[in-house]
């Protein structure tokens, strides 16, 4: 069984490549509120839905003091792809060991189709200022959540 974050846990520090080049890590983010959402595969269309969504919302969210990170585990090159097929403005992270995923409890047993299988439980955090994980949510569904979020958080529709 897959460990999963609930709201007033520290949330777990990491260090992860972007499709850019960068580096982003968490901690480094302080003082901000930053949404982290996990997807299975950059591409397919559920995730192209969600990113893109992030995407058109980006603007409206940082006036709101928010910093979105995209994470899968694909690799750099397939984000980068990824970001230039659909003219993406979020941040994308590559965790290809899933050691992100799994500390966060992104990763684990789900069902797909009916069947319990292994792999990426499509999941959205919101942190704190100080680090501590605000919003916890797993297994989203890709169509509709930016919006869902944006109420779940008080914010205004776009």
């Amino acid at each position: 069984m897959t460990t999963r974050l609930q709201p007033g846990d520290k949330a777990p520090d990491f260090t992860l490549p972007t499709d850019t080049g960068e580096t982003v890590t968490l901690s480094d983010l302080r003082g901000g509120r930053v949404i982290v959402y996990f997807y299975p595969t950059a591409m397919t269309p559920g995730c192209t839905t969600q990113a893109c969504d992030f995407s058109d919302n980006l603007d409206a969210l940082k006036a709101e003091g928010y910093t979105v990170l995209g994470i899968s585990k694909d690799t750099t090159e397939k984000l980068a792809k990824f970001r230039a097929k659909e003219n993406l403005t979020i941040t994308l992270l590559s965790d290809v060991d899933r050691d992100v995923l799994t500390t966060w409890g992104a990763f684990g047993e789900k069902k797909l189709y009916g069947k319990v299988v292994e792999g990426v439980i499509r999941s959205t955090f919101v942190v704190d200022a100080d680090g501590r994980i605000e919003l916890a949510q797993y297994n989203v569904k890709a169509a509709g959540h930016v919006a869902k979020l944006r109420k779940d958080l008080g914010l205004e529709t776009a």
